[in-house]
């Protein structure tokens, strides 16, 4: 597995993350609907090609996972299932954390691997919201790099 910083992203690499997320989602975020994921699709297609920082986990040229930075904080990090669990996550974490100053990260209180996954790398919450970021009600879990 290899980590590549994205500078450029063209539309078949947004596609092919977006995928990944997909997988990802559809894996991990059970208390999400269909309608809930098909809602998010394009904002998080939009996210991707936004995001100050993108790096992707790679295999063989083609993504396994990705994580987005921006101002100090983890925005996004997802995995293709099948990718799990063999250290991309945490490579990816110490990337951050190492590179780009990376102190925060924001988790759904409702996918509890994400949580532990966090607080194993040395994060721990300080702060929940009842409402995610497009005003549904999935709290979020505001977490912190421990000093």
């Amino acid at each position: 597995m290899e980590l590549t910083l994205y500078k450029e992203r063209p539309p078949e690499l947004i596609e092919a993350l977006a995928e990944v997320w997909r997988c990802s989602v559809e894996a991990t975020h059970a208390f999400l609907g269909k309608t809930d994921i098909e809602g998010l699709a394009p904002l998080v297609k939009a996210a991707l090609g936004e995001i100050p920082v993108l790096v992707g986990a790679e295999k063989n040229g083609n993504p396994t996972g990705f994580m987005g930075i921006a101002d100090g904080k983890i925005e996004m990090l997802f995995l293709s299932p099948d990718h799990a669990g063999q250290g991309s996550g945490r490579r990816l974490v110490e990337l951050a954390v190492r590179t780009h100053g990376v102190r925060y990260v924001d988790v759904n209180e409702q996918n509890p691997k994400a949580k532990s996954f966090y607080e194993h790398m040395g994060f721990e919450v300080f702060e929940r919201l009842a409402m995610d970021d497009q005003g549904n009600p999935f709290p979020i879990l505001k977490m912190r790099l421990r000093s």
